[in-house]
């Protein structure tokens, strides 16, 4: 079987194996049975399949999905080839707010990340065999596409040159969860504190600057902003700055 690190050997180590993933057997039943009051947030099921099913119209053959959050280091899906990728027309940005226990709670919310227009996106690209599509898009759907927040999108992604069409995940406008108007500063108090069931908010950030730089990538927003939440964290320990 060929290495699907063949081109990253940097990333062997530091993308989770899939089969150890929690993502890979979470269920949105699942949790809805657990946290019944998410129940009205969380897609049906049959929803969910209808926005997997209009994603993948017209679509043939192995599969591209761009990743620029978690997914770069735990996709949970098994992927023939993994690339650095960039994206034109696009950047990512951090205007998700959670609160429902992820990443963050009602009282000191979090944020994750968005695809959504800019001036250009780097991140990774996994490359998933045709036999595999359908088993493992069910997975990213349960995971990506668990409530509105993303719209399944193809974009154009650029590796090494050559250009393919990647599925990822686009900012969805009409969900009152995408906040583009927060300030710099109310995003670094939301990173600083927001913590869940998935860890913390900062912890979030710092894994995809991390995981940047391992491709020799510096995504200036994000570095600007852990250097911020980190100072900020700092001075609240110091006593010299309110939460």
């Amino acid at each position: 079987m060929p290495d699907p690190f063949v081109h990253h050997p940097e990333l062997r180590d530091r993308i989770a194996d899939p089969e150890t993933s929690p993502f890979r057997t979470f269920r949105a039943a699942d949790l809805v049975a657990q946290e019944p009051h998410l129940r009205d947030w969380v897609y049906p099921e049959a929803r969910r399949a209808a926005l997997r099913a209009e994603a993948l119209a017209g679509h043939s053959g192995d599969l591209w999905v761009f990743g620029y959050g978690s997914l770069m280091w735990n996709p949970a899906l098994r992927f023939a080839e993994v690339r650095r990728a960039h994206v034109a027309g696009h950047a990512r940005r951090l205007i998700l707010v959670e609160y429902r226990g992820g990443r963050g709670t009602m009282e000191a919310p979090g944020l994750m990340a968005t695809l959504d227009a800019g001036d250009g996106c780097d991140g990774l690209a996994f490359r998933i065999a045709a036999a595999d599509v359908e088993t493992e898009i069910d997975i990213l759907f349960q995971r990506e596409m668990l409530a509105p927040g993303y719209l399944a999108r193809f974009v154009p992604a650029r590796i090494d040159g050559a250009e393919v069409r990647a599925l990822s995940f686009l900012a969805d406008h009409a969900v009152p969860d995408i906040r583009p108007d927060l300030t710099h500063e109310e995003q670094v108090r939301y990173v600083a504190h927001g913590a869940g069931d998935l860890g913390t908010s900062r912890d979030y950030l710092a894994g995809i600057v991390e995981h940047l730089l391992l491709l020799g990538i510096v995504d200036a927003h994000c570095t600007q902003l852990l250097s911020d939440v980190d100072a900020h964290r700092a001075a609240l320990a110091r006593g010299t700055t309110s939460a």
